[in-house]
């Protein structure tokens, strides 16, 4: 599986190219290709998809990429070390351009909210220029992993420094019923962390509140494919891909989308 970033044209955004199918199909990195599968977010367009995407999103948005095309040759994205930081350090030596178009934004002007009582996700008005996340998760008291809260600015020296390197993890009863239906086979436990009672199985954390970290991750991820900056404060509890993704949508439809931000490539 290779990937390969290449510049693109203000007011592109990201677009996936499978280039390894006999005609090459552009797949937009947007909300409206998303498609519903567990535990990753899948895009689709032109009868082709791209799976896991969420770490290669969350990579060219923590880093204010706004236009690149992503060049690959298979449907599932190569997981790495279950964290963004192998895209991160790429795209870091590769150099990012500032492009002279201005970059549309959506500022969140209402408290917005999506989920129930167990599993939501909430977006409000900020003062500051920019993304800002709360991200919360609760495995319980008895739990490795227990209770864990990250507040962060989003911006690129944030993001490569506190969320790049969080590893994608589970719990292994959750990693031993994957095996069981045939997936993740080739995956062992030195590719993400894996969590019994006492804590990650055969490997060490890279942050005491790695797990929330890489929440925060994924989020950054699935809202950027708003194709624009989301300005506002987004509050999470325990939500994952299909609430982010479900927000995206309602500010979008909801929202106005103004212009006047620089574009990077």
């Amino acid at each position: 599986m290779r990937v390969e970033f290449r510049p693109a044209a203000a007011d592109a955004g990201v677009t996936f190219v499978r280039h390894d199918l006999e005609k090459p199909v552009r797949i937009p990195a947007l909300v409206a290709h998303r498609i519903e599968t567990p535990r990753r977010t899948t895009l689709r367009a032109g009868g082709a998809t791209v799976e896991m995407v969420e770490h290669i999103m969350a990579a060219l948005a923590g880093l204010h990429i706004d236009n690149c095309e992503v060049w690959v040759n298979a449907t599932e994205m190569p997981g790495c070390d279950g964290s963004s930081q192998p895209f991160v350090t790429e795209l870091l030596s590769a150099g990012i351009v500032v492009q002279s178009a201005p970059r549309p934004a959506l500022i969140v002007q209402e408290v917005t909210r999506l989920g129930d009582v167990d599993s939501w996700i909430e977006a409000r008005p900020t003062t500051a220029d920019c993304l800002s996340l709360k991200f919360r998760i609760d495995y319980g008291s008895t739990s490795a992993i227990g209770r864990q809260t990250l507040t962060l600015p989003i911006n690129p020296d944030s993001f490569a420094r506190e969320l790049a390197p969080s590893r994608t993890f589970m719990l292994k009863s959750e990693a031993e019923w994957l095996l069981a239906q045939g997936v993740g086979t080739r995956t062992t436990r030195q590719d993400l962390l894996v969590f019994d009672n006492d804590g990650p199985l055969d490997n060490v954390l890279r942050f005491r509140d790695e797990c929330v970290r890489h929440k925060a991750l994924d989020l950054v991820g699935d809202l950027s494919l708003a194709g624009c900056d989301l300005i506002g404060h987004f509050v999470a509890h325990r939500s994952g891909h299909r609430l982010n993704a479900e927000i995206v949508r309602v500010l979008l439809n909801e929202g106005e989308v103004v212009h006047g931000r620089r574009k990077s490539a």
